[in-house]
Formats: structure tokens, sequence, C-alpha cells
């Protein structure tokens, strides 16, 4: 076990003030007419997540957590920028027990109200926030990991007494206070601390553990490139960290069960061809400094693309000695680091922008691998997304997430542009659009303009508009016997 160099604090330090120290706008100046921030930041499938009024540039949080009991304690601090004169504002909480609020060092008044999609944290500073001017927050807390919140639950507990954060779309306020929306992207610092023998993952880089009180061992994480709430990947289990090199000096950092090292190794190295596989394709390099597999002993069954650190459930694998086809997934989640992470939506409605491009390029390597036809996927999607757009809404207008809709039904859409404008052009599109809005926030119109652009074509921007948002499959180009 290594520890925290005092040289790997004073750079995560460093790194806070810079980020502070490089806020965008001017000094607030003139008059002085502080108000309410939004308690919601307007999204059309969760109008009341989020909140509005400020920009958080950095999270730096503290999490002790108990296992078995799942009883934990935090403290979060929030570097923040105000875009209004604030008289109060708001965070995102969800069955955290607040104890005390402090701004820019200044005990502050607080109260918790239930919202539709959490509970609502108001902030009320003993004095206004200036419009453009940086402020600091600092919240401490404690709860337990296995209260129930509102709707689905954040925390997955694993059978060792240990847990894992799968927190999207709305659930990183099971953790912490937080911005819980998808437009409010910061940096991270993580501190997580839990007895000796058990090991935290998190987000970003590991810098090191040091000893703490009781026993007790705490590790630092940096996660420089912005990210929202949502891919929040915290752990603590009996897990082992494997580490290797991707390419181009990637850090690669896996985390697998204690007991299952010789199971999972062979699978987690396989990522560094895979990067390479998605970066010539793309013709964009991985967006990030450092990648991993988070493989969990069970509690968890699906898969997640938290932010460098891909979180996965042991059913994908359960095959892995006799077939290759778990390597999809793997695919699947590491597209995401480019088109949902590196690239997030605006809002929840455009989703398909996540999604569509992970199943596309999913499916291409199946294709590629011999595992199944790309083709043959296309076609069923199309024949089964017609209906599909009536009920559920198109790819670009779904009326709730996690439906057909934004992942092959998406897929298709993209299969259709690449049919329409062919490949040189449909590979430039794509990789404009991961250059153009690398660690930042686009939506659908961005996503068209981008096509429109790079084709120097107009006709794409209705036949993308069709393949989006109508409420009916336009024909397939290329394929005039699909239906």
């Amino acid at each position: 076990m290594t520890r925290t160099p005092r040289t790997a604090v004073a750079t995560a330090t460093a790194f806070v003030a810079l980020t502070l120290c490089a806020a965008p706008g001017a000094l607030a100046h003139g008059s002085f007419d502080p108000k309410p921030g939004a308690d919601g930041a307007g999204d059309p499938l969760f109008p009341t997540l989020g909140n509005g009024g400020y920009d958080v540039r950095h999270y730096d949080l503290s999490f002790d957590f108990t296992p078995v009991t799942y009883d934990f304690t935090g403290v979060m601090k929030i570097y923040a920028g105000a875009t209004q004169d604030l008289s109060s504002f708001n965070l995102d909480i969800d069955s955290l027990a607040v104890d005390t609020v402090k701004v820019n060092g200044e005990d502050a008044a607080w109260a918790v109200s239930l919202g539709k999609s959490g509970q609502e944290l108001t902030v009320t500073p003993v004095r206004g926030l200036r419009d453009h001017r940086p402020f600091e927050v600092t919240v401490t807390y404690h709860g337990n990991g296995r209260t129930k919140p509102i709707g689905a639950p954040g925390w997955r507990h694993m059978s060792d007494g240990g847990f894992v954060s799968a927190a999207q779309a709305s659930r990183a306020d099971t953790f912490a206070p937080v911005n819980d929306t998808t437009k409010d992207k910061a940096t991270w610092s993580f501190h997580l601390t839990a007895p000796d023998g058990w090991t935290p993952a998190a987000n970003g880089t590991l810098l090191g553990s040091r000893a703490a009180a009781g026993g007790r061992i705490t590790w630092d994480f940096l996660l420089g490139s912005r990210m929202a709430p949502e891919l929040l990947g915290i752990s603590v289990a009996r897990q082992t960290m494997l580490i290797g090199q991707g390419p181009h000096g990637i850090r690669l950092r896996h985390y697998v069960p204690a007991d299952q090292v010789a199971t999972y190794r062979p699978i987690v190295e396989q990522t560094g061809e895979q990067i390479e596989w998605l970066e010539e394709t793309l013709g964009v390099r991985f967006p990030f400094s450092t990648y991993g597999m988070q493989i969990v002993r069970d509690g968890y069954g699906d898969a997640l693309e938290n932010q460098t650190l891909s979180l996965f459930g042991p059913g994908w694998f359960k095959n892995a000695a006799t077939s290759r086809t778990y390597t999809n997934v793997m695919i699947h989640e590491m597209a995401h680091q480019w088109f949902g992470d590196s690239v997030t939506p605006t809002t929840w409605q455009s989703a398909w922008l996540n999604e569509g491009p992970a199943v596309y390029y999913a499916a291409l390597w199946a294709d590629r691998q011999g595992f199944s036809s790309m083709e043959e996927k296309m076609r069923t999607a199309y024949a089964k997304l017609d209906a599909v757009r009536r009920t559920d809404g198109p790819p670009g207008l779904p009326t709730a997430l996690g439906g057909f809709n934004i992942y092959d039904g998406a897929a298709v859409t993209l299969y259709a542009l690449r049919q329409q404008i062919g490949q040189e052009n449909f590979d430039a599109v794509i990789r404009s659009w991961l250059i153009r809005h690398r660690g930042g926030n686009a939506d659908s119109q961005d996503f068209i303009d981008n096509a429109v652009k790079v084709t120097h074509d107009p006709s794409v921007r209705p036949f993308l508009e069709d393949w989006l948002f109508s409420t009916e499959n336009p024909p397939m180009p290329g394929h005039p016997d699909w239906s």
C-alpha cells in the first residue's frame, strides 16, 4: 500500500486553486439585486433535477464508510461561481442528514424540503453572493447506505458488506450534495476512508493512501476532467486493483473481487487493444488520461459508463471461458467515455447521443469480430422502431429514459446517416463532433448543425430531423426492401 506523498496532496490543492482562478467572467460591478436561484435546471424529462444561479467548478468529497453497517459521514466542499446575484441557492440531496452548512467559511441558514426527484437543500448565506464571483460551500452530513431514497437507489450493496455507486440518471444526490444536472460539469477530488483491508475506488487518478483515525485508511483520487454528477463512480469493497498501461501512456486501473483476480485479469487486460480499436475507428484519441473496469462481486447486474471507471455486473462474464461476446459490452461502455462522458448531453432529452453511438460501435465491433451481423441487427431494430416511435417517442424526443428508441433506435439513425452520406463523410461527422464538443455539453440540434457543416449538404438537416423527431420511420437509404 502506498502512502500519499505531500507533493500529491499539494498538487490536488493547487489544482482546485487553479480551477477557481480560471473561472470565466469579469467581476460584477454596479447594482446588487440578489434573488433565489432556481430549484430546477429545466430538463425536459427531469424538470426539478439540478438547480440554477450558479456553476460548480470543483467538488471535493470526503466520504468515510463503515462496511456491513453501511453508516457513513461526509464532507462535501463545492467551489462554484454565481451566475446571478444570489440571495439563496439549492443543492440536490436525498436520504442525507445534513449537520452543518457554511458558505465562504461562515455558518449559513439551511432547510431541507421534499421535491419530485428527491430532496432540496436550500442554503441562505449570511450575505448575498454577487454575480460572476466565486464562492465556496461546505456541507457536513451523515447517513446510511441502506436508507431507501426516492425512486431507484444509487446504492448497490455487495454480499461482502461493501457498496458501489450506480448514480445515473439522478441518484448522485444519495451520496453527496450536488447540482445534479448534466449541464453542470466540474472537476472532482475524492478522499474515501474505510477500515484497513477494504479498498475504495473512485473516478480519476489514485494519488495514494494515508493513515486515518481508528486504524482506517484514506484513499485520495483526483479527476482533472470535468464530469457530470450522474457519472459518479465510487465504491468500497474487498477488491483488488490491477494496473496496466494503454496506448500512448493511458493509465489503466481495474477493480475486481479480491478472490477472483485469476478469473478477471485476462478480461480486463483486453482494454488496451479495445481503446486502440476505438481510437482508430473514431479517428479521435481516448478523451481521458486514465481508464478502467470495475467488476463487482454481486449486487449489480447491469453495466454503466461511470467516467474513467466503467461499472459491470458479474453476469456479463459468466461464459467468458467459452465465448468472447462479452467484449461487446466492454466496447459499449468504453464508447461512452467519448459519447456521454466527454461529450455530455445538455439535457436528458438528447440521451440518444449517449446510447446510439455506444450501441452502433458495439455492433460494429461484433460484426468485425464475427460474432453477429451489424446489418441484420440494424434491420431488426428498424422494423421494431416504427411502433416504438408512437409509444415511447422518437429517438430525439423520448418520453422517458431507458427505452429501445434511444438505444437501438438511435443506432439505426446513425446507420441511416452513414447510408445517406457515405462512410467517409460519416466518419468525418463523428470525428468533428467529438473534437468540437470535447469536455463540454451538446444536444440534438448541435449534432445536426455539425453534420450539415461537415458535409456541406443542407439536405442533411431535414434528413436527420425526420429520423430523430418523426413519429414514423423514414425510408432506409440503400434498403428499399426494409419495412
